[in-house]
């Protein structure tokens, strides 16, 4: 995802969660995943978890079934890791 997070990727889980997660939150989770855990579908699972744990929402198991069936479809990497937490939004 690179050092700068989409501001609109963050205002917009925001505005979906009604919570505040601060870019610095992000910031800490996105350090600790590298192309690995894109390709590795417990670390992917665990990450997804995170990621609804931190925004405070629940997610069901068939909404992280589709994410990971997705991110292994597309070959998605750290690169599109925005669009991973885009989907997570639209779900």
């Amino acid at each position: 995802m690179g050092k700068n997070i989409s501001k609109d990727v963050l205002g917009a889980i925001n505005k979906k969660t009604g919570k505040n997660i601060s870019e610095n939150s992000v910031k800490k989770l996105a350090s600790g995943v590298t192309d690995s855990t894109m390709q590795n579908e417990a670390e992917l699972r665990k990450l997804i978890k995170q990621v609804a744990e931190m925004a405070k929402v629940p997610v069901a198991e068939s909404t992280i079934n589709d994410i990971v069936k997705a991110v292994k479809a597309t070959g998605m990497n750290m690169n599109s890791m925005e669009s991973l937490v885009k989907m997570m939004i639209k779900k």
